[in-house]
């Protein structure tokens, strides 16, 4: 499993369950196969900086531990895709530049996805994703995609933060 390689304990084992979920949950098959998000390194990247997001929001108002665990699953997101950059074969001296990028773009589009969703504007939505994950194009693969967040995001605010930094989320299957 991707999370083999790091040591887990029982403190962080509610981490490493949520990023695990986020992880499979952004494997979906409809992503890739019917809704068109390019199946490379950087297209994984970009469905799991979008759950990533999901998880953010439900828990951006929170203080004091659940703030922590955002904390904890975002350094796990990262340390992982520094393994991963290291397994494709980036040198040592590339995988900060790299990393940093990687950090930039994924906070980047969280700016923009929150503006848009806070509105629950999915126009504004499609042109976040088109710019973000789709080259620029346009199609009804964005606007089911679109849906899709918008869709998951209320399903995440209607779940227990305190269940979530207990180590369970409940996405629900893509349609």
């Amino acid at each position: 499993m991707i999370l083999s390689l790091f040591r887990k304990n029982t403190a962080t084992e509610p981490v490493y369950a949520i990023y695990s979920a986020i992880v499979a949950q952004s494997r979906q098959p409809i992503f890739y196969a019917e809704w068109q998000v390019p199946d490379t390194v950087t297209g994984r990247f970009d469905m799991i900086s979008l759950h990533m997001a999901l998880l953010f929001r439900r828990l951006r108002t929170a203080a004091g531990a659940q703030k922590d665990f955002s904390q904890a699953v975002f350094d796990l997101f990262f340390k992982d895709m520094d393994r991963s950059l290291r397994e494709m074969g980036v040198g040592d001296l590339g995988v900060p530049k790299k990393i940093q990028k990687m950090g930039n773009i994924f906070f980047g589009l969280l700016a923009a996805l929150n503006e848009a969703m806070d509105r629950k504007d999915v126009t504004a939505l499609e042109d976040v994703l088109s710019r973000n994950i789709f080259d620029g194009e346009f199609g009804p693969h964005i606007r089911a995609l679109a849906e899709y967040l918008l869709a998951k995001d209320e399903v995440l605010a209607a779940q227990p933060a305190d269940a979530i930094t207990g180590g369970t989320v409940h996405f629900e299957a893509a349609p």
